[in-house]
């Protein structure tokens, strides 16, 4: 058995286990004929009306959804064989029955209300199942199935004549006298109220006076509605004139309103047209300012600074973000870097001067992005003295013959170098060391040419100039200076002996090589200005 409220396990009480149809019809008599005992001695609680209503209701209330079925007892005391089948069928149809499969001299029949013509079988079946009672006191105990039925059939019993759930626990039991406790409160609250209503009303009936006062007070009620009926019939008549004077102004409203929408709808169609033409217009203007400010942009834009980035990071000088110099072991450069902007460098050597329109005297820069060269030309007796004494056999052998035009010598001086070595430094960086003078040579010659060529220097330059003329029209004429003097391989400032430094890798340090690097290239950067900023005038050296 299981608690119905909390689905506690629950022990029963010895009591109830073995109980005898004397005590089972005792329990299950007592919970039937106790509210009607109640009923007959108690007052009725509730007017013969509502008792009527309920009447009627019930009559024509249809069958329940749910309905609880008690199934029929049974008896374990004496055979009874002759309704051993109903017995059967009455077992099946319960669902509250075990399992367990019983004889059939345990199987009884349920018990039946009998009416008044039956008493006398009634009485003769009890004195049966007493006398078989006493048969079977001598038997042993009742079976666990048995007692399984007649517990769970009064436990039904009592559910089915209360609104609990049998069987419940002592907590459960606790928590419904505790809600009962104060239903009842609540009702006999409920009752107070309503004993003090009825004494208020039972005590505030009218006196005679006052129903006198009262009757005074409804005539004159009365003759002032009377009054207002008449009034509200004038008002009537007049509200009907004044409808039909706004139906007409209602009429002439109308003919407004087609006026005012036929006002609005040409309004409207001016308002679209003015509106694509404002949408025109401003289409327009922006379109005009967006190419003014591309035209502005383009007429600012410098091809040469945005192709040639001349800049520095910490001590090196970088030219499109690639460092020419070395400091290790702490900023050590690779050498496909330095490859890389000597490459640079020369690019823009060979494109300033093919703008300024400049030769380079003995030297034809070769630029070939990490493995650039400077060709170096070299014409007249030097050329020559390299080749007599290999023709002088040939020449005494034919003095007829005529001597060719010479042609001159090319070497090829490279900008790059594949590593550095501690052993061999001077050897191994004889290459580079030669390319990077014949560079520097080429800078020089460029950088001569632009400060002895005539130029016009605008407002705005920045260049470092010299001996300012008079001024002109839109500009100034003077003299470019470069910012480092170059002699051979070295590059400086004179002013500051201290900071001469040589190109030359195999000779200087690491430090004033990667200084004389960042001198180059400000001189390369100094070209560039002239080459963007300054409009020559000046013809081909």
């Amino acid at each position: 058995m299981n608690c119905q409220k909390c689905r506690t396990p629950l022990k029963l009480d010895s009591s109830l286990q073995y109980l005898n149809p004397a005590a089972f019809d005792l329990l299950v008599g007592s919970t039937g004929h106790s509210n009607d005992q109640a009923t007959s001695t108690s007052r009725v609680p509730y007017p013969h009306e509502r008792k009527d209503l309920y009447n009627q209701v019930t009559q024509d209330a249809t069958s329940p959804v749910f309905k609880r079925a008690i199934p029929a007892a049974r008896q374990a005391f004496g055979p009874q064989p002759a309704v051993a089948a109903s017995t059967k069928a009455g077992l099946k149809d319960n669902p509250a029955m075990s399992f367990v499969m019983l004889t059939d001299s345990q199987v009884v029949p349920p018990q039946h209300t009998l009416d008044g013509n039956e008493e006398t079988r009634k009485k003769q079946g009890s004195r049966v199942a007493h006398s078989t009672a006493n048969e079977a006191s001598n038997e042993p105990k009742q079976t666990l199935s048995h007692q399984i039925e007649s517990t769970t059939r009064l436990f039904e019993i009592l559910s089915s004549h209360s609104d609990i759930d049998h069987p419940v626990c002592a907590e459960c039991t606790d928590l419904l006298l505790s809600q009962l406790q104060s239903r009842l409160s609540a009702s006999t609250k409920e009752r107070d109220a309503y004993i003090a209503f009825l004494k208020t009303i039972n005590n505030t009936i009218p006196s005679s006076s006052e129903i006198s006062k009262a009757q005074a007070s409804l005539t004159s009620s009365k003759a002032a509605e009377a009054k207002a009926f008449s009034e509200l019939l004038a008002l009537e008549k007049e509200k009907a004139a004044l409808d039909d004077e706004v139906a007409t102004l209602e009429a002439e409203s109308l003919a407004l309103d087609e006026e005012e929408q036929a006002f609005w709808r040409s309004r409207n169609a001016f308002a679209l047209t003015l509106s694509t033409l404002q949408d025109d217009r401003d289409a327009l203007n922006a379109a005009y300012d967006h190419d003014a400010q591309q035209l502005e942009r383009l007429e600012l834009t410098n091809v040469y600074n945005d192709t040639f980035c001349i800049y520095h990071d910490g001590p090196f000088a970088t030219i499109n973000g690639l460092r020419l110099g070395r400091l290790p072991p702490q900023l050590n450069v690779d050498w496909s870097e330095i490859n890389a902007a000597w490459g640079t460098a020369a690019l823009l050597l060979a494109t300033v001067a093919e703008k300024l329109g400049f030769s380079f005297r003995g030297y034809r820069i070769k630029p070939m992005g990490s493995t650039s060269r400077i060709e170096k030309i070299e014409q007249g007796s030097s050329a020559s003295r390299q080749s007599t004494s290999g023709r002088v056999t040939n020449f005494a052998s034919n003095p007829n013959t005529h001597q060719e035009p010479q042609q001159p010598k090319i070497t090829a001086l490279d900008l790059f170098s594949s590593g550095d070595l501690p052993l061999g430094r001077m050897l191994l960086h004889r290459r580079l060391d030669a390319g990077m003078v014949a560079f520097l040579e080429c800078l020089r010659q460029l950088c001569d040419f632009v400060e002895q060529s005539s130029h016009r220097i605008p407002h705005n330059s920045n260049l470092p100039v010299i001996d300012r003329g008079s001024p002109a029209s839109d500009a100034k004429v003077a003299k470019l200076k470069v910012p480092y003097s170059i002699t051979k391989d070295k590059i400086g400032d004179p002013e500051k002996p201290d900071l001469i430094a040589s190109i030359k890798l195999g000779v200087s340090q690491d430090e004033a090589w990667t200084r004389a690097c960042k001198y180059t290239l400000t001189c390369c950067k100094f070209l560039l200005a002239c080459a963007s900023n300054v409009g020559w005038v000046g013809q081909r050296m």
